[in-house]
C-alpha cells in the first residue's frame, strides 16, 4: 500500500495550526506505516522523520495546484491524504482524503493575513457560499475533520456526500520544554496566558476588558500582532492593568510562560478544536475559556467556563482559582480529560480510514 501524505503546508519559520497538525500527524503516521511525504520546499524535511521518503510538488498556492492530482499519478500512490482541501482532484488515479478543519471562515470571512491580495479575494469568493466547498469535498473519497463539533457543522451544512471522520488534533508535549516543574503559588495563579491570533472572532477584547477586575494579575498575549491591531487593543487596556504583548514566542517560551503560575485563557467565539486549551491542560495548567460546545468537547469538566460577551464573568471565574482545592481539582480533571487526545491515537484513526480504501 502506497500512502502519500501532503506535507506542503508545513511552515519553515513557525508553526500555525495547519502546519503543526500536518507535522505531528505525519510523523505519528510514519511510525506505524510506510509513508511518502509530498513537499514543496526541502526545508520541510527537517520537520519530518529522518530519511523520510518524499517527492517534490508545486507550492499549494500555485495555479498548478489544479493539476496536482494528475502530477502525482506518475508515482502511483494508492491513497493521498491532505491536511487541507486544495490538492487538485482532477484526473487522479488514486483515492483522496481531504481535511476541513472547521467552518469558521464561513462565519467570519476575513482571510488569513499572510495571503496575497489575489488569494484574499479568491478566499472571500470561495467562502461566500457553500457551493464551492461542496464541489471540492465531493471530489474526494472521504473527509477528515478535527473534532466532533466540526463534524456536526459539516454534516448540518450538507457540505459533502462523502464519509466524514474525526481525526482529532492533539497537544504537543510542552512538559519536555520547561526547565523544572510547573509553578503553582498557594495564593492562586497570577499570570493569564493567551495563545492565538488576534482575528476579531478570537475576542481578545474580552480578555483585556476583564483586567479591570484583576489588578493583581498579568495578561500575556503571546502571538504576533500587526501594529494596527496592537494599537486597537491597547486602547482597551483599563487604567493600571498589567497587559504584555509578547509579539511572538518560541514553543519553549510558550511552555515556560504557561508553567509560571499561570492560567490559560480564551474568550474566543469560534474554534474548530482549541489546541492551546488542550496543551495547557496536558501540562497541568488550569483554563478559563468560553462557554461553547467545542471547548466542552476538548476540556470537559477540566476547565472553568464564561460567556464570551461578559468580561466580568471571565474575571469572576479566574478569581475562583484562588481557592487552592478548586484549583488543584481542576488541574487533575483537566489532565484526565486530555488523555483522550494524542497524535498516536489520531494517526491510528487515520490509518484505519485509509485501509478502508485499499
Amino acid at each position: 500500500m502506497k500512502i502519500f501524505f501532503d506535507a506542503r503546508f508545513i511552515r519553515t519559520d513557525f508553526h500555525d495550526g495547519i502546519s503543526r497538525y500536518g507535522t505531528e500527524l505525519g510523523n505519528a503516521l510514519a511510525k506505524i506505516t510506510p509513508v511518502t511525504f509530498i513537499i514543496c520546499d526541502k526545508k520541510q524535511l527537517k520537520f519530518l522523520p529522518d530519511g523520510a521518503k518524499h517527492v517534490m510538488l508545486n507550492n499549494p498556492t500555485s495555479a498548478k495546484e489544479i493539476f496536482a492530482g494528475m502530477a502525482l499519478n506518475k508515482y502511483k500512490p494508492d491513497v493521498v491524504y491532505s491536511p487541507m482541501q486544495t490538492l487538485g482532484a482532477f484526473g487522479r488515479n488514486f483515492k483522496l482524503i481531504y481535511t476541513l478543519h472547521d467552518m469558521i471562515y464561513y462565519r467570519h470571512r476575513k482571510p488569513p493575513t499572510q495571503l496575497n491580495p489575489f488569494l484574499k479575494f479568491g478566499w472571500r469568493i470561495y467562502h461566500s457560499t457553500y457551493a464551492f466547498q461542496r464541489i471540492t469535498l465531493n471530489s474526494a473519497d472521504a473527509v477528515v475533520t478535527v473534532s466532533e463539533t466540526s463534524k456536526d457543522d459539516i454534516l448540518n451544512a450538507r457540505l459533502t456526500k462523502q464519509p466524514v471522520e474525526v481525526v482529532y488534533n492533539a497537544p504537543q508535549k510542552l512538559a519536555e520544554m520547561i526547565d523544572g516543574p510547573v509553578v503553582q503559588d498557594s495564593k492562586g495563579p497570577r499570570n493569564m496566558v493567551y495563545m492565538g491570533s488576534f482575528m476579531p472572532y478570537k475576542n481578545a477584547e474580552a480578555l483585556i476588558k476583564s483586567m479591570k477586575w484583576l489588578p493583581e494579575h498579568t495578561l500575556h498575549l503571546l502571538s504576533r500582532i500587526t501594529p494596527e491591531r496592537k494599537a486597537q487593543l491597547s486602547k482597551l487596556i483599563p487604567d493600571g492593568a498589567n497587559v504584555v504583548f509578547h509579539e511572538g514566542v518560541s514553543d519553549k517560551e510558550y511552555a515556560q510562560l504557561l508553567a509560571d503560575n499561570a492560567i490559560m485563557v480564551s474568550a474566543s467565539k469560534d474554534e474548530g478544536y482549541g489546541l492551546p486549551v488542550a496543551e495547557a491542560l496536558a501540562l497541568g495548567v488550569p483554563a478559563v475559556i468560553t462557554e461553547m460546545p467545542v471547548f466542552h468537547e476538548v476540556a470537559g469538566n477540566g476547565a472553568l467556563y464564561a460567556n464570551a460577551n461578559k468580561p466580568q464573568e471571565f474575571a469572576d471565574q479566574i478569581l475562583k482559582l484562588n481557592d487552592k482545592k478548586l484549583h488543584d481539582d481542576l488541574i487533575e480533571r483537566g489532565k484526565k480529560q486530555i488523555e483522550k487526545f494524542s497524535w498516536d491515537k489520531s494517526a491510528r484513526k487515520l490509518l484505519d480510514l485509509i485501509e478502508l480504501f485499499v
